[in-house]
């Protein structure tokens, strides 16, 4: 038992570790872009050589990302004092350092902001009422220098020597072609939320000192190669089964064009064995990269195809190219074998039980524990009346970058449908998020109780999955009662309008579409009232699109008539101001939809 704690423990820190690192990188990364972006283009060997901005490339490397690096792994610990000092002290392992001293900067970052934080617990309290500047001011000064002295001294001898062992250890792998064998620890370790870790934390890091060297690395394709994901989810697509089988195309879409790679770590779980065929892919992509000296100017974050093609080197394009299309050629004929070797019965919760599993595991790799009872705060949620005071929504998650981004742009879009325009929705990482009146946070279940802590006087929703969670409909819908109770005018028409059994309120020369609502328990009813629908105005010459479209599906206008029965009506009515609606008692038969047709065009 003992040892069996010991080894959950030593795998805990080891995976906080690894966060601690690529959280200190993701933030930079449009920095490192940038670079990366100066150097392809403007560089001697560039597409577009410059000597002037060229000069821009050194100092970039050398001082801004470091620095960068730093002043991010200073404000980790001990927010914007714990910056200033984890920069200064940053400073130090930069002097004298012939490489990029990213890895110094990992080190000196987080140590300032640690040694403040202490500092400010011993003496801050003890401070006269008047001297709070001087002693804010001073204190960082002082310290900054002390631990700038120390990193020029002992740090920066000691990083030096361990990169220039790693970085011989790395070109050693190289040079006996034996990179490729990376991939058998990547590609489990991307499933297990260690992708940020290796790739920000390790890879990065080591791909910018090749570069500075070389001109290019491609240590920046191991972990972002999209090609073994994409060959599993091509594979799902024509070999799966149930909703995984339907959810497959779009997953592939985001995961190759988007760049948002943990969309197909729950397919993997529902099939352990597919991780054979992502090492594969991932081995035999990595071995191409090397046969056609593929490689990267920086790196490619998100690991989308655009990204990659943006970041590539110059001469490197089919190298790349082919390793990303043999990975996912080698990942889909394996994955296709497993897939059609599977007899047993579809089942459309398997996707979902993966995906709840995958959420439990990325909260272990962040050294949290995903609880299923939400903190006080989450029971907001659930009262409409506390949408009322609602001015703002943010979306965060760890990073604040991929899965926020596609969150909040999901939400957005169906709060801007719903007639909300002036309502903001941005995403954020949770370590920045600051407390507010009005605002409204969403995060993903693990992050709730962190998001809670930092803003206690906000409104807590806590989703599973970030891509197709039902509760951006209840926001959606709270936010409309909300409007409605409190006697919004534009509601209180919308009210009257689902109610009213005759259709004399129709402004039929608005109306572009007619929609029947399709719910997903009764696709059957509403696809044929559609049909019906369809064949009464082709009798009649009319020429108005009719369509079956989900409930949050359509934009919120009078260009909109919408067709339903009493039930449905007073659902709709929570979440449209401005649709024009007709209620009918039997969407197959009823007699004003005869009288409906003879109104339209």
């Amino acid at each position: 038992m003992q040892d069996t704690q010991k080894k959950t423990s030593l795998k805990a820190r080891v995976q906080k570790l690894g966060t601690a690192l690529s959280s200190m990188v993701m933030p930079n990364i449009a920095a490192i872009i940038a670079w990366g972006l100066i150097t392809a283009i403007f560089m001697a060997q560039g597409w577009f050589p410059n000597a002037q901005i060229a000069k821009l490339i050194d100092p970039m490397l050398h001082y801004l990302l470091p620095l960068l690096i730093g002043y991010v792994g200073g404000r980790m610990v001990y927010d914007e004092r714990g910056a200033v000092v984890g920069a200064i002290s940053t400073m130090g392992v930069i002097v004298g350092a012939k490489i990029p001293m990213f890895l110094g900067a990992m080190i000196m970052g987080p140590l300032g902001g640690y040694a403040i934080k202490k500092f400010d617990q011993l003496f801050q309290e003890k401070i006269k009422s008047g001297f709070e500047m001087i002693y804010n001011n001073f204190s960082s000064g002082i310290l900054g220098m002390l631990l700038a002295i120390l990193g020029t001294y002992i740090v920066n001898p000691l990083v030096v020597g361990g990169s220039n062992l790693m970085s011989k250890g790395v070109d050693f792998i190289i040079s006996i072609h034996m990179l490729p064998l990376a991939n058998i620890f990547i590609e489990p370790a991307k499933v297990l939320f260690l992708n940020n870790a290796i790739g920000n934390g390790i890879l990065v890091p080591l791909g910018i000192q090749q570069t500075a060297q070389t001109g290019k690395s491609v240590l920046f394709l191991l972990e972002s190669n999209p090609g073994p994901g994409l060959g599993i989810l091509l594979a799902f697509m024509l070999f799966g089964k149930g909703s995984a089988k339907g959810s497959a195309p779009g997953a592939a879409i985001i995961q190759f064009f988007g760049g948002i790679h943990e969309i197909y770590f729950p397919y993997i779980l529902m099939k352990p064995s597919l991780i054979l065929a992502a090492i594969a892919g991932g081995v035999s992509g990595t071995f191409t990269f090397q046969i056609f000296g593929a490689g990267l100017k920086a790196a490619a974050s998100p690991g989308s195809i655009i990204a990659i093609l943006l970041m590539t080197a110059k001469g490197a394009y089919f190298g790349v190219i082919a390793g990303v299309v043999v990975a996912c050629i080698v990942s889909f004929l394996i994955a296709s074998v497993i897939l059609k070797a599977d007899k047993s019965t579809p089942d459309d919760s398997d996707l979902e039980a993966k995906q709840a599993q995958m959420q439990a595991m990325k909260a272990e790799s962040k050294g949290q524990t995903l609880s299923k009872e939400m903190p006080t705060s989450q029971a907001a949620e659930n009262s409409v009346e506390s949408y009322a005071s609602v001015k703002k929504i943010i979306f965060a998650c760890d990073a604040g970058m991929g899965s926020s981004a596609m969150g909040a742009s999901l939400l957005r879009d169906k709060v801007r449908k719903a007639g909300f325009k002036d309502l903001s929705v941005t995403n954020t990482a949770v370590n920045r998020l600051q407390d507010e009146q009005g605002l409204l946070v969403v995060t993903q279940a693990e992050l709730a109780e962190r998001a809670a802590q930092r803003t206690p006087n906000a409104m807590h929703v806590a989703v599973d999955n970030f891509l197709s969670s039902p509760k951006y409909d209840e926001i959606v819908a709270n936010l409309k009662a909300v409007t409605q109770v409190t006697g919004n005018a534009a509601v209180t028409k919308a009210t009257p309008k689902a109610q009213t059994p005759n259709i004399d309120h129709v402004d039929f020369a608005e109306v572009k579409t007619v929609n029947f609502i399709r719910h997903d328990q009764h696709m059957g009813t509403a696809t044929m009232a559609t049909s019906l629908f369809k064949e009464l105005m082709n009798k009649a010459n009319k020429t108005t699109p009719v369509k079956a479209v989900k409930i949050s599906d359509f934009d919120d206008n009078k260009e909109n008539l919408v067709i339903v029965t009493p039930a449905a009506a007073k659902n709709l009515a929570v979440r449209y101001s401005n649709i024009q609606v007709v209620v009918v008692k039997d969407l197959l038969k009823d007699e004003k939809l005869q009288e409906v047709v003879s109104k339209l065009k």
